[in-house]
Formats: structure tokens, sequence, C-alpha cells
């Protein structure tokens, strides 16, 4: 059951629970705790289509539309968007599934940028493994 019927957009990268440890002064998780979890969902679906190493460029977007909670199931959904011929575009949706009766909502979603690296430290084709 989803709290406005949408459902997430693309695959599902990560999934981890929100711990009292990640909070902010408010009570909340932590914004920058929730960025990281969705940079690391992104860079498991680019590192799976670059065939090796990737490295996180830029976050060309990224909404917060609804604080996550101790306890929360975090889940990142993961959507390839582009591929140039060293980068990837992911949108990365982030929903929730909250403990008291399992109602799923999208908490977060935004835009990363990744570029395949080679052995050399540079950049090199996504297709080149």
């Amino acid at each position: 059951m989803t709290a406005d019927h949408e459902k997430p957009v693309g695959e599902l990268s990560l999934r981890t629970v929100a711990m009292p440890a990640d909070t902010n002064p408010s009570g909340d998780i932590f914004g920058g705790w929730v960025l990281s979890q969705m940079d690391i969902a992104g860079g498991v679906v680019a590192h799976q289509r670059a065939k090796g190493r990737v490295a996180t460029v830029a976050v060309d977007s990224m909404v917060f539309h609804q604080p996550v909670k101790v306890g929360d199931v975090v889940c990142c959904y993961a959507d390839l968007r582009k591929i140039g011929r060293s980068s990837m575009t992911i949108h990365i949706q982030t929903w929730i599934i909250r403990e008291a009766g399992g109602l799923r909502v999208k908490v977060t979603e935004g835009d990363f940028t990744y570029v395949a690296i080679g052995p050399d430290g540079k950049s090199r084709p996504v297709d080149a493994a």
C-alpha cells in the first residue's frame, strides 16, 4: 500500500533500516545519511552497467518530500536514465516502509551522475570493461 498510489520507479538497489545513530537534532533521520544511501544505491547500478569502478561526479537535483523516522525501512530504487561516453545519469527514488501498518511513502528523489573510471584513475568509456 502506498500513500498516493504511486509506485517506485527503477530497480530496488538498496534496502536498510534507519537507526537512532542517524538522527538529526530534531529526531528525524539526517538528510545527509539518506543522501549517502541514495549514492550507494546509484553506485551499485552504475558499477554493474560500467562493469567496473565508477565515481559520483554530481548530484544534479535532490528533493526531500517527507522525513524519515527511526525504524523506517529505507528502500532506494535506481533508474538508469542516460548513458554518455563515460557518464551515466541515474534517477534515484527513496521510499520508506513505515513500521506501523506497512505504509510505503516516497521520501526523496534525485538525479545522480556517475563516471566510469579506468585503472589509471581517469574516465573511460562506459562500454569498455
